[in-house]
């Protein structure tokens, strides 16, 4: 059996959970497990690069808003609109009331229902005016703002991995990863998440351990729901993640 090597997490990671042109040589559980260790240092780049172009645009001469919605629009390119588009379903699949067999089908299905659309209306409007917001009274602020929610995104689906939370399907990157992290490598990231987010502010560790505890209440009822995790349930905790940990920031400013 071959020992993943450092490099197998990180492309795992980078190749997986974005567009860079990344080529992962390893699919197995072991590289599959650094990759979700890796998660939050991928949210670091998609962070960096949405913080990145809003400040641009910043400088140019754009307003706070038009800085924001091009923030939020960048994590949303950088993983092709997978993490919303599972939001999306997952959302469909907890509001259609169905046995989990039939849920799973709806969340399977290319189109969207009603509860993802809304869904996905109240999410992106809400980063948008936290961003539009923050970057009003700071452009620091703002930016922090956006590198903190895409890391606490990543750190969600760390947890999400975690040993004991099972996979509602056999197939799809869902099953590939459920499972796959140690707990204990799980929760020793998401405290060192957390001390480093607290190098920008008391308000930034606090806001990445708001957004990993409601990403873990959405994994909780999920798996409840469908009998475990899928792609699209990933993909939903990483948006619920990064919007509760934006929500936060904003408050007592």
């Amino acid at each position: 059996m071959l020992k993943s090597a450092p490099l197998d997490g990180l492309r795992f990671a980078f190749g997986t959970l974005t567009v860079l042109p990344v080529r992962v040589h390893r699919w197995d559980r072991e590289a599959a497990r650094g990759g979700m260790l890796c998660a939050p240092l991928a949210g670091l780049v998609v962070g960096g690069c949405a913080a990145g172009l809003g400040l641009l645009l910043l400088l140019l001469g754009a307003g706070p808003l038009l800085a924001a919605v091009a923030s939020v629009a960048v994590p949303a390119a950088l993983t092709r609109g997978l993490h919303l588009d599972g939001l999306a379903d997952t959302a469909d699949g907890l509001g259609s009331g169905r046995p989990a067999e039939d849920a799973l089908r709806i969340m399977k299905q290319s189109d969207i229902g009603p509860f993802g659309v809304l869904t996905l209306v109240l999410v992106l409007l809400a980063q948008v005016a936290v961003l539009a917001q923050l970057y009003d009274g700071s452009w620091t602020r703002g930016a922090v703002a956006a590198v903190v929610s895409a890391v606490t995104a990543r750190l969600a689906l760390t947890l999400a991995a975690r040993a004991g939370v099972p996979a509602a399907r056999p197939e799809g990157l869902g099953a590939a990863v459920a499972g796959s992290v140690p707990t204990a490598a799980a929760l020793g990231t998401g405290v060192g998440v957390v001390a480093v987010a607290g190098a920008a502010g008391v308000h930034a560790a606090v806001a990445v351990a708001a957004g990993a505890g409601a990403a873990e209440v959405l994994l909780r009822m999920c798996v409840r729901r469908f009998g475990g995790v899928t792609g699209d349930v990933f993909g939903a905790v990483a948006e619920t993640a990064a919007t509760v940990s934006l929500v936060v920031l904003t408050l007592g400013r």
